[in-house]
């Protein structure tokens, strides 16, 4: 089993050559891609069997990174992501410098800024946003874990991180909620 570091810089070179990874988040185990490569992100539609116009949700490592990839951060984000005691997913208008296959019709996306250790590392190792979609087959149950993952989603990626395979906890989703730029809170899953 690699190091954190070590498997980090093993998926920002498949991330950058346009490779998909399978990783675990601070939520659920994700496939991964470059949020900003159109061909990478058509890969990860493909793999889920998914129609490109239900939007995927992308990590960062950090709330100063937001503003590459939102027009206007309203301000109570800025709160929401300092106070949130869980993993929170925040539906941005004015999305930008982003595939643009990534982007929701409205011109919306979601982002989540993450604190679990390996997921935060790849996020500040690549310098960009991250693709983050749960591995599963649409329609298919979300897996709580590694063990839980089929083997068709295990093939159709580049590279497997190996870390945090063999826990056998049951993770969770995150919570979303769409944020406008007046600063009016939906929330769409707790």
């Amino acid at each position: 089993m690699g190091t954190i570091a070590d498997e980090a810089k093993k998926c920002v070179d498949i991330m950058r050559k346009g490779g998909v990874i399978l990783y675990p988040t601070d939520t659920v185990w994700g496939i991964g891609c470059d949020a900003t490569n159109p061909e990478a992100v058509k890969r990860v539609y493909e793999i889920k069997k998914r129609e490109d116009s239900k939007a995927l949700l992308l990590l960062v490592d950090s709330a100063d990174r937001l503003a590459r990839y939102v027009g206007e951060v309203p301000a109570v984000a800025w709160d929401l992501i300092e106070l949130t005691t869980k993993p929170l997913t925040i539906i941005y208008d004015g999305a930008r410098n982003l595939a643009p296959n990534l982007i929701a019709e409205d011109g919306s996306v979601g982002i989540r800024v993450t604190s679990e250790l390996f997921s935060k590392e790849l996020c500040y190792r690549f310098q960009k946003a991250v693709v983050s979609t749960s591995a599963n087959v649409s329609g298919e149950p979300t897996p709580n874990n590694f063990s839980e993952i089929s083997q068709e989603i295990i093939d159709a990626v580049d590279y497997v991180v190996n870390y945090k395979q063999l826990e056998l906890g049951k993770s969770k989703s995150s919570s979303i909620i769409k944020l406008t730029k007046n600063g009016t809170v939906t929330i769409i899953r707790e």
